[in-house]
């Protein structure tokens, strides 16, 4: 087999890192600082939603959102974007990268907005178009995540590759702690302006009329930072893989790289004898895809999902933690404003500590460990902390060793991003030929966020207490927090196991890894 690669793709593979690397990366990365925005800000405000909808003057303690309501506040944008991630995935093979960019940022825009503003202020009308918008500005986020990952893979060099992909998920993290922020910001100026006394004191005045802003402002906030890249999304030229591999227009595909590299590239005659190869056209569901790509996309799909049960199921924990150690008092010692506000200073605690630093980590070594040592290293540690929480569980929760608590917990989410949370993203980027990458990318991609609905709901009835008596209204009893984090130590560890399917792509050109420079002699 002789190897051979357009010369387009080799002067992408061999380029300096550049400015427009840089560029490429915070446009691809704002969807996901949405994404994380949009999933992270619906935490903050849930509380207060309860408060001011659900309010029963009667009730010792402060309204809160019935366990369905909850759920699908919860849970319908993670499954809006499993859909999204399908279809658009499958999409941006079929139209190309860019047409298909732009549809999901406007949708993204507008919905974020669109969840802000609600029918009537009737509970049922204001949760109805909550939820609606909410999945459909998940389906948008969805299609981000093939799309800017394969788009940042393909522009790429081959040296670099992994920490240019890793950092636009790392904008995750940012949009975390923008959600925190912009929380914090908006619970203080409210609270400055419009006292309230607590809930013990008063209970209807404990949340006063203007508090309905705060969750509005928070979450239509996520559209800005949208908006302001949608001109340079437009601006970005079609990938030169897509344009050259997919498209077969290689003429175009060396032209838009010239104004990108800014160097003088030339076409070679026989290039285009290569990209006419009938090998190269098998589909997705062909024997030849089977033979070829079957067990990696099996590692990257089971990887994903089992990484996800575990990475959702987390959020269920940390209001459970937060009142252990004392970070958030009891409900009815806050009034509305002051509840918005120390969600927001315990989530950003935590973000700061573990969640962000996780991220760069992965930026900073994945071109050096390479990808399949960093995602079997995460399982492992979070197998081991895992463990290491639920079995002296009991020892755990009593006050005097909170901190080892939150020791333990931020560490796990430290190794799951310096780890699988970001591997599993990276390499379906990576492994797949150019005509089938974004699809298979959106089907690893929507198996993790099936993983997702999982670790978010599964584990929300199983975190339960057994005893009756204990249990959250409106909840049956479970199996409790010791034997759920037990559960999630055996899921990492069969994740780790997963890995073992997934090939490395350190240092490889995205044409080696697919087979798509193989040629006769």
């Amino acid at each position: 087999m002789a190897e051979e690669q357009l010369g387009v793709l080799k002067a992408l593979d061999v380029a300096k890192t550049q400015l427009y690397h840089f560029t490429a990366i915070v446009i691809a990365g704002m969807g996901f600082f949405t994404d994380a925005y949009d999933l992270f800000c619906v935490s903050l405000v849930t509380k207060l939603l309860g408060r001011i909808y659900y309010f029963n003057p009667l009730s010792e303690k402060p309204g809160s959102l019935p366990p369905h309501v909850a759920a699908a506040v919860n849970g319908v944008a993670l499954c809006g974007t499993l859909a999204g991630q399908l279809f658009f995935g499958w999409l941006g093979d079929k139209l190309g990268r860019k047409k298909v960019y732009g549809v999901t940022l406007i949708m993204m825009i507008l919905c974020s907005v669109a969840s802000g503003l609600s029918f009537g202020n009737k509970a049922k009308g204001v949760m109805t178009t909550l939820c609606f918008f909410r999945f459909w500005l998940g389906f948008g986020i969805g299609g981000d995540y093939p799309l800017s990952a394969t788009i940042m893979s393909e522009y790429a060099n081959k040296k670099t590759r992994g920490a240019f992909i890793a950092a636009v998920f790392a904008m995750q993290g940012i949009g975390i702690l923008a959600g925190g922020f912009v929380g914090l910001a908006v619970s203080s100026i409210f609270d400055k302006k419009f006292p309230s006394p607590i809930y013990a004191v008063d209970r209807a005045l404990s949340t006063p009329p203007q508090a309905d802003y705060i969750w509005r402002i928070i979450v239509m906030f996520g559209a800005l930072p949208a908006a302001l890249t949608y001109y340079w999304r437009m601006k970005m030229p079609e990938t030169a893989r897509y344009t050259a591999l997919v498209a077969k227009n290689l003429k175009q595909a060396t032209q838009d790289m010239s104004k990108v590299l800014q160097v003088e590239l030339e076409m070679e005659e026989r290039e285009e004898d290569i990209l006419k190869d009938p090998r190269l056209n098998y589909g997705l569901f062909s024997k030849e895809f089977l033979r070829r790509h079957g067990l990696p996309l099996l590692g990257c799909t089971t990887t994903w999902f089992l990484l996800d049960i575990a990475f959702y199921s987390q959020n269920l924990f940390q209001k459970d933690i937060f009142s252990a150690i004392g970070w958030i008092p009891k409900a009815s010692t806050m009034n509305a404003v002051h509840e918005v506000f120390k969600i927001a200073r315990a989530q950003t605690l935590i973000a700061l500590c573990s969640t962000v630093p996780g991220y760069w980590f992965t930026v900073a070594f994945i071109d050096i460990m390479g990808r399949f040592a960093i995602q079997l290293m995460g399982f492992f540690m979070m197998t081991v902390f895992m463990f290491a929480i639920a079995f002296p569980y009991d020892h755990w929760i009593k006050p005097d060793n909170r901190i080892g608590f939150v020791v333990m917990y931020s560490l796990t989410f430290f190794f799951a991003n310096f780890g699988p949370n970001a591997t599993t993203f990276i390499v379906p980027a990576e492994i797949f030929p150019a005509r089938l990458r974004s699809t298979c990318h959106g089907i690893s991609a929507a198996t993790g966020k099936a993983g997702a609905i999982v670790g978010a709901f599964g584990f929300l009835y199983a975190a339960q207490p057994q005893d009756k008596t204990k249990t959250d209204a409106g909840y049956p009893p479970g199996i409790g927090v010791k034997n759920s984090l037990i559960m999630l130590g055996v899921i990492n560890f069969v994740g780790m196991l997963f890995t073992f399917l997934v090939p490395e792509p350190k240092g490889k050109s995205l044409e080696e890894l697919s087979g798509e420079t193989e040629a006769e002699k």
